[in-house]
């Protein structure tokens, strides 16, 4: 399917991607939770269905990775990424919290549906683990600062899966916006796809059942709202129920903002107004995430983001428009108006942004050296950010102002409700 070619050219590169060994002074043996340089990095898998089972392919061709563990609430999915690493029955894992329990587990990979994501993130960093995490990084904005807090308090690494970070293109891209060869910045074009890609023929109408008994499905549900069971509602499709998640607005956005972020230089802040119109929803079933929407972000500066969906395949990226030129980012693509563009290479003194060649392995080498990831927590929280405040806008119908700082919308009580994740049960976010 189209929309999904993106990430699997993504994920062959990075499987086929080779780096020199890491070498490491001494100093760092030991400190901080690292992991010696002369050890494997003992790897658990969490979620191992869709980007889940491409992440798990991709650090099983490094050869510093051991991948020890594999957690899926789905038994089908366990089996095949059991299969994949090579593990006994006794290495698979129904409930995350067993995973986090070994003492010989350095680092989890978390791509489960968006629901779980700071629920686990926070429990891996309190466990010390570090982490591989997809994206989005929360589900909400005030999760996601949950996370970035467990994340400080147990001194441990993330790494996001917003991997355009480590795309040569995209950065190359950004540099140059950064250092004014487009002029002055005024406004960023997004294009995410325009209509749900629904896997499976289903239609979302679907009557309830019984859960088949290969799947967990309490444990699927975990923090979020009870709901009947339908096979429509899990796995890749998901993203289309808001409980779990608001459609492309994250799924796509939470890659092209990022960009957008990093080409603005805002990724230490957010926009300040926000206000989603041409919004469209599927009017029966449980497919209720905005299928169709026009959302313009501003920041306290003027920069301007329009995130617009799109039918047309050749929209899908970032464009950023200034008083001197344009550019035009996705993937592999990068298209330059004017063409000479293309021919600028770094001078002395211009911002040259961190350097990543590979996600996976970029990830492994932090976790070694204690060093920085191309996608840390706080950078992956204000991307996020950006996606949650888009949907709210949508939600309420309406525009909203945000406050960066205080990461709230002042006295807007009805906005504010949205700004974390109710969790149902004993399900909490770790300290």
């Amino acid at each position: 399917m189209p929309i999904l070619s993106s990430r699997r050219r993504f994920l062959t590169a990075a499987a086929s991607a080779a780096a020199a060994p890491l070498i490491l002074p001494g100093r760092v043996l030991g400190l901080d939770g690292a992991v010696a340089p002369n050890s494997k990095v003992r790897l658990a898998c969490i979620g191992v269905g869709g980007m889940g089972s491409g992440n798990l392919s991709a650090f099983l061709t490094d050869e510093r990775v051991q991948v020890v563990a594999i957690c899926d609430v789905d038994a089908n999915h366990r089996k095949a990424g059991g299969n994949a690493a090579k593990l006994k029955d006794g290495d698979l894992y129904n409930d995350y919290r067993e995973v986090l329990a070994r003492t010989d587990v350095d680092a989890v990979m978390i791509a489960t549906p968006d629901h779980w994501h700071a629920v686990i993130a926070t429990a891996a960093a309190a466990a010390g683990k570090d982490l591989y995490s997809e994206k989005p990084l929360s589900a909400a904005i005030a999760d996601g600062r949950a996370v970035c807090k467990a994340v400080e308090t147990h001194k441990r690494v993330l790494q996001c899966g917003t991997w355009r970070r480590s795309g040569m293109k995209t950065r190359l891209a950004c540099e140059w916006v950064r250092n004014g060869h487009i002029g002055d910045l005024k406004v960023i074009e997004v294009g995410v796809p325009g209509k749900f890609a629904i896997m499976g023929g289903f239609t979302g109408l679907e009557p309830a059942q019984a859960a088949p008994p290969e799947l967990d499905y309490p444990l699927w549900l975990g923090p979020a709202a009870d709901a009947p069971y339908t096979p429509a509602r899990l796995h890749f499709n998901f993203r289309w129920i808001n409980d779990y998640a608001p459609g492309y607005i994250t799924d796509w956005g939470a890659h092209f903002l990022d960009v957008a972020q990093w080409g603005a230089g805002m990724d230490e802040t957010s926009p300040t107004e926000i206000s989603a119109e041409k919004v469209t929803r599927r009017d029966k079933g449980i497919y209720d995430a905005p299928e169709s929407f026009r959302i313009e972000y501003r920041y306290v500066n003027g920069t301007r983001v329009v995130m617009s969906s799109t039918t047309n395949e050749k929209d899908y990226g970032i464009r950023f428009v200034g008083t001197k030129g344009t550019i035009f980012t996705e993937n592999e693509r990068l298209e330059t108006d004017p063409p000479s563009l293309r021919s600028v290479r770094p001078k002395d003194g211009e911002v040259k942004l961190f350097e990543s060649k590979n996600h996976y392995r970029n990830f492994i080498d932090a976790v070694l050296t204690r060093g920085r990831t191309a996608a840390p927590a706080p950078i992956a929280q204000r991307a996020a950010t950006m996606c949650h405040l888009g949907a709210i806008s949508a939600a309420l119908g309406r525009s909203v102002k945000y406050d960066p700082a205080a990461e709230n919308f002042g006295t807007d009580a009805e906005a504010n409700k949205f700004l974390a994740k109710e969790l149902r049960g004993p399900w909490k976010l770790s300290a």
